[in-house]
């Protein structure tokens, strides 16, 4: 009631009792607020996606609790008698042995859970990329935008460390990634069931944690969507008017139509043809004369009829980095 006061729109929650949650889900509807969740693997148990979307949860992030409504066997992950949660190698390491544990492709249990939240209208944000690292570690430390783009003092964060949400490359091993690998097939096989269903996938990246940084996170979504089974054109509705629909914005926001507001950006490559090109680093490619070079990625964001200058904004950012390197030395 205190932040619908406030003006709010919306409310994420991170998971509770179910008797908490009860609550809370019921008075943000009474009160026309909109609802997500990151289902914390501490209270799934209790409530998994789909129980909370029967109480009338809007949107879900990541995947916590997914695998869960799709369990047959167990209502509890299979858990090595010596986990942990806090300590976060332990956690990631189980959460990348979690899908598999899920009904499979095409079966009774899949096919009714997935049908149940698209009648219930339920969107997912499913944010692939965040995890990414987990499949294929060295991939994402040596992506070559953090040199210019990644303040010193969040590439310490990234960094393994046992205090620093995220960071939890204490011994990460190939049979890990292997297990992730299989974990990403499995999970988009579920995004993309779901989709061709009807049911709404949005774009998100949750950037900030596990060696991904804003706006480079977000292009990666798109091209893991791709990988997921969406075409492109699937790709973008689900980065611009199903993301509108999801907050019930979708007669501001979303589509470039009269009488809505103007927010796009003007790029000089075809991105149906190749989402890299929407890169801050452009598209590495072989010119007409046989050189080596990059595209120059997004030209200009418009942001509510407001034009910017999207090449200047990352020489900003270039600059606050190498300040703060300069600083350092």
């Amino acid at each position: 009631r205190y932040i619908k006061d406030e003006g709010a729109k919306g409310i994420k929650f991170f998971g509770a009792s179910r008797k908490v949650m009860e609550a809370a889900l019921d008075e943000a509807n009474k009160q026309g607020l909109g609802t997500m969740m990151h289902h914390a693997q501490l209270n799934v148990m209790s409530m998994n996606a789909l129980d909370s979307a029967r109480l009338g949860l809007t949107s879900m992030e990541h995947w916590y609790g997914l695998p869960e409504a799709l369990f047959e066997e167990r209502r509890v992950q299979d858990y090595p008698a010596g986990y942990n949660y806090n300590n976060e190698q332990n956690r990631f390491e189980e959460a990348g042995r979690l899908w598999k544990q899920a009904a499979e492709p095409g079966s009774e249990k899949w096919n009714s859970v997935r049908n149940e939240l698209i009648e219930l209208d339920f969107t997912i944000n499913p944010t692939l990329t965040i995890y990414e690292a987990s499949r294929d570690l060295m991939r994402e430390r040596q992506a070559i935008w953090h040199d210019e783009y990644t303040l010193p003092r969040l590439w310490e964060f990234f960094e393994p460390s046992r205090y620093a949400h995220g960071s939890y490359w204490f011994d990460w091993t190939t049979d890990n990634e292997i297990a992730w690998k299989n974990n990403y097939q499995k999970w988009m096989a579920f995004l993309k069931d779901f989709h061709s269903n009807g049911g709404r996938i949005t774009v998100g990246s949750d950037a900030g944690y596990i060696y991904k940084i804003y706006g480079f996170g977000y292009i990666r979504e798109l091209e893991l969507l791709r990988e997921a089974g969406l075409n492109a054109l699937e790709v973008i509705h689900a980065a611009s008017l199903a993301g509108a629909e999801a907050l019930n914005m979708e007669d501001d926001i979303g589509s470039v139509a009269i009488g809505k507001k103007a927010d796009m950006v003007i790029v000089n490559e075809n991105p149906m043809d190749n989402f890299k090109v929407l890169y801050g680093t452009g598209h590495f490619k072989l010119d007409d004369n046989n050189q080596p070079m990059r595209t120059e990625g997004i030209q200009y964001t418009i942001k509510d009829g407001v034009i910017f200058d999207a090449q200047q904004l990352l020489e900003d950012v270039k600059a606050i980095v190498a300040d703060e390197k300069a600083e350092r030395q």
